[in-house]
């Protein structure tokens, strides 16, 4: 059905209870890479429970992995006004504001609007908001989610801000690299993205892929923790902001290379993979840090 851009927009938000384990916290971590040279580097405070720390971008499957107790089905893109085939939608953009360091084990309470619906003429883009608070009412993260939706565009919307990016004209200052592993699509979708379009490979080509591809997510939760581990002295606690596009996809077992810019308490990022000639995986990207 086509996107009612009225309905989307004016629907009261969605709340919902969520709660987290430090078992949710360890597989997120895991999920990414963590402990991978477990005999030389365990990377004990992401994969023990003692002294567990937690990376800012876990907000993203916070309630959403095994303690969640949900056998589930593939995630949809249902809600007042939206209603669209997952074969349709790809994540565009992420942004993450965490208002304090993340507990390893919480609850909070979590609600989502439609914030905008942007007119691309052949797409539309979708922001999604959620806030999260805690049980206090405190504030613990927000997060506003841009999914582009091919072939629901062209009903006379706005188009949305244009946000012109490039790199900075020198250098990097610094250069990070994450290598992915052949599984780690199979291992991420465990915290809760059952998308088909990362382990059937005949849904990724009915999508338009060559194979399986990795979570875009999966990419912004593995830069986040090349910038803790790189950058910060691997202190989760000082990375307060991380946003970006995904600007391409990548394949379970290709390599992350992330340039670093500086510029006061703000990183610019730009991330790319060298086995397909530096392709863009992540541009328009910013990271705010203590």
């Amino acid at each position: 059905m086509p996107i009612d851009v009225a309905t989307a927009l004016g629907a009261e938000p969605t709340v919902r209870e969520v709660c987290w384990t430090p078992r949710d916290v360890l597989l997120y971590h895991l999920s990414l890479g963590a402990g991978r040279d477990a005999a030389s580097d365990p990377e004990l405070a992401y994969t023990f429970e003692r002294g567990l720390q937690v990376l800012p971008t876990f907000a993203m499957v916070a309630g959403k992995g095994l303690s969640a107790g949900d056998e589930g089905s593939a995630p949809e893109l249902r809600m007042p006004g939206i209603d669209i085939d997952l074969r349709r939608i790809l994540h565009g953009g992420q942004a993450l504001t965490v208002h304090r360091p993340l507990p390893a084990q919480g609850r909070a309470t979590l609600r989502t609007r439609v914030a905008e619906v942007w007119d691309k003429g052949k797409a539309a883009v979708i922001v999604l908001e959620h806030d999260a608070r805690d049980e206090q009412d405190q504030p613990l993260w927000t997060t506003r989610m841009q999914i582009f939706a091919r072939g629901e565009g062209g009903f006379g919307g706005e188009p949305g801000p244009e946000s012109a990016w490039s790199a900075p004209e020198r250098e990097p200052d610094h250069v990070l690299e994450s290598p992915t592993r052949a599984d780690q699509a199979l291992l991420y979708r465990l915290n809760g993205d059952l998308n088909p379009l990362h382990i059937d490979p005949g849904f990724a080509q009915a999508a338009g892929f060559e194979q399986p591809i990795l979570h875009g997510l999966a990419s912004y939760g593995i830069v986040a923790k090349a910038i803790v581990d790189g950058l910060l002295d691997g202190d989760a606690t000082r990375l307060e902001s991380l946003s970006v596009r995904f600007a391409g996809s990548i394949h379970p077992g290709e390599t992350i290379r992330i340039s670093v810019w500086r510029d006061g308490e703000e990183l610019l990022l730009s991330a790319t993979c060298p086995e397909r000639d530096g392709q863009p995986v992540l541009t328009h990207a910013t990271a705010r840090v203590r």
